[in-house]
C-alpha cells in the first residue's frame, strides 16, 4: 500500500471551466479555469504526531450563499461545477470563490469556530468544524500609514502657505471619544474587515481572538478576576519588571545576555534628576552588575525601542468586545503549548487553527492576503527626461489588480503616462489600457 508521506495528488487539467462574473465591469464575465495547485503535503512533524491529519490532501472549497442570502456550508469544486452546468447557482465572487444558489434549500449548517491570531504586522485566521478546516490564511499588513501621513502633511503645508485669505481656525480640532491614532485605527479596522468578510461566506457561530502573548496580571496574581483587571497591565513595580523582561525577550540591554536566574534591575535611561519619567519607553532592564557598572563608569544607555506590537494589542484588545458580539479571547502562551502538543510548525495560520480548537481536523489550502492601498494619488515619477507630476485623478486600475489581455491574465504593478499604460509583473513591456478586455479589482485586500 502506498505510504502517505510520498502521496502527491493533483487537480486534473481538464477540469470543468467556470463562468466567472466580475464585480467591476461586465466584460469580466469570462471563462476561467479554477486555480490549480500542487496538493503534495509533506509531514511537518518528525515524531509522527497526528501525521494522518497533516498528510491529507489540501482540497480547495467553494463557499455557498443561499437564495435568500444566508451563509451555508461550503461544497467541493466538483459539486459546484455540476450545479453551474445545470444553472442551479451563479457566481458572485472570485476570491475566495463563492456561489449563490437559485433554489431554496433546508439551510442546514454546522458549528463553525473562527480563530484569529491578531497582530501588529500579520493576522492569521482559521475556521474549523469538528471534522475539517474550511478556510485559513495570513493577512500581511503594510504598516505605511504614518509615512503617508507625513508626506501628506508636507504637501498640505506647502499649499496652505499660499492661501493668505484663509480664515484662522479656532477650537475646531476636537477628537471624538474613542479616537485612535490613524496607524492603529487602520490596523484595527483590518482585523474587523477580515472577520466581517469571513462571516459573509461562512455561518460562523463562535469567534476566538488571541489578544496578547501573555496575561501579565495572571502571572502576578493567579487568583485575579473580574474588576481587578481594571488596574491595568502595568500595575505595580514587579509587574513593570515582567513587562520589561518580556519586551527585551529576557536579555540585558547593556550586555545583551540572558539573565539565567541572575538578579535584574530597572534602570532609567533619562534619570529622574533630569526629569526622566517612569514610562516604559524610558526604562531598561539590566543585570545587577551591569547596572552598577553603568553608574560607576558614567555610561549612557540609549532609549530602548518601543514595544509597539504589545502596545498595539493592549490598546485594541478591549475594543473587540465592543465591536464583535459574543467574542472570546485567549493568550499566546496557551496557543504555544497546544501547538507543541500537536507537533505543528509555527505560522500565523497554524496558530489561528489552534486558537479555533483545531486538533485532528483535515486542513484546507492557505490564502496569502496582502493589504494594499485602495487609491494612490502621490507624485508620479515618470521616465527620464520628463518632469514628475501629481496625479489629478484616481485610476480605475490599481496595483495588484488582475487584467485580461488576449486571454492571458496579468498582475498590475502600476500605471504610466497618466493612466494610459499599465505596467505588469509578468512582462517588461507596458500594456495600453485600450487592449484590456477586463479588470478585477481586489479592493484593499489582495488574495493569492
Amino acid at each position: 500500500m502506498q505510504k502517505l508521506d510520498s502521496r502527491n495528488t493533483f487537480i486534473p487539467l481538464d477540469i470543468q471551466l467556470l463562468q466567472v462574473q466580475s464585480s467591476m465591469v461586465l466584460s469580466l464575465n469570462r471563462v476561467q479555469k479554477p486555480s490549480e495547485q500542487s496538493l503534495k503535503t509533506d509531514s511537518t512533524n518528525p515524531d509522527g504526531v497526528h501525521s494522518q491529519r497533516i498528510e491529507r490532501s489540501l482540497k480547495p472549497l467553494v463557499y455557498v450563499i443561499s437564495k435568500k442570502g444566508f451563509t451555508l456550508m461550503p461544497c467541493s469544486q466538483a459539486k459546484a461545477n455540476r450545479m453551474l452546468r445545470k444553472g442551479a447557482c451563479k457566481i458572485i465572487k472570485r476570491y475566495p470563490f463563492t456561489i449563490q444558489l437559485n433554489f431554496g434549500c433546508e439551510n442546514k449548517i454546522q458549528k463553525i469556530t473562527l480563530g484569529v491570531d491578531s497582530g501588529f504586522e500579520n493576522i492569521g485566521f482559521s475556521a474549523v468544524t469538528e471534522t475539517k478546516e474550511l478556510i485559513s490564511g495570513t493577512v500581511k499588513l503594510d504598516g505605511k500609514t504614518s509615512e503617508r501621513l507625513i508626506n501628506r502633511r508636507m504637501y498640505r503645508k506647502n499649499r496652505r502657505n499660499r492661501l493668505w485669505y484663509r480664515k484662522p481656525r479656532f477650537l475646531n480640532r476636537t477628537r471624538k471619544e474613542g479616537w485612535l491614532p490613524p496607524s492603529i485605527q487602520r490596523r484595527y479596522d483590518t482585523h474587523l474587515n477580515i472577520i466581517n468578510r469571513l462571516k459573509k461566506i461562512l455561518p460562523i457561530s463562535e469567534i476566538i481572538i488571541e489578544v496578547a502573548n501573555f496575561d501579565i496580571q495572571k502571572i502576578e496574581n493567579p487568583e485575579i478576576h473580574g474588576k481587578e483587571y481594571q488596574q491595568g497591565s502595568l500595575y505595580g513595580y514587579q509587574n513593570m519588571r515582567n513587562y520589561l523582561m518580556a519586551r527585551e525577550k529576557g536579555k540585558c540591554q547593556l550586555c545583551n545576555k540572558d539573565f539565567k536566574g541572575q538578579p535584574s534591575h530597572i534602570h532609567h535611561c533619562k534619570q529622574r534628576s533630569e526629569t526622566g519619567s517612569n514610562r516604559p519607553d524610558n526604562l531598561a532592564i539590566l543585570h545587577k552588575s551591569c547596572h552598577e557598572k553603568l553608574h560607576k563608569q558614567g555610561l549612557k544607555l540609549s532609549k530602548p525601542k518601543s514595544y509597539k506590537a504589545n502596545t498595539f494589542m493592549s490598546i485594541i484588545n478591549k475594543r473587540f468586545y465592543q465591536d464583535i458580539s459574543d467574542v472570546r479571547t485567549t493568550y499566546g502562551y496557551k496557543t504555544f503549548v497546544k501547538r507543541n502538543e500537536l507537533g505543528l510548525e509555527k505560522s500565523h495560520s497554524t496558530d489561528a487553527f489552534v486558537i479555533a480548537g483545531g486538533t485532528t481536523q483535515e486542513k484546507s489550502k492557505t490564502w496569502d492576503i496582502e493589504q494594499k492601498r485602495r487609491h494612490n494619488r502621490a507624485i508620479q515619477l515618470n521616465r527620464k527626461g520628463f518632469k514628475p507630476s501629481i496625479r489629478t485623478s484616481v485610476y480605475k486600475i490599481q496595483p495588484k489588480d488582475l487584467i485580461w489581455v488576449a486571454g492571458k491574465i496579468f498582475t498590475v504593478i502600476g500605471m504610466q503616462s497618466k493612466g494610459s499604460y499599465v505596467k505588469v509583473k509578468e512582462s517588461k513591456k507596458v500594456i495600453s489600457t485600450k487592449v484590456i478586455d477586463s479588470i478585477y479589482n481586489f479592493g484593499s485586500l489582495s488574495w493569492n
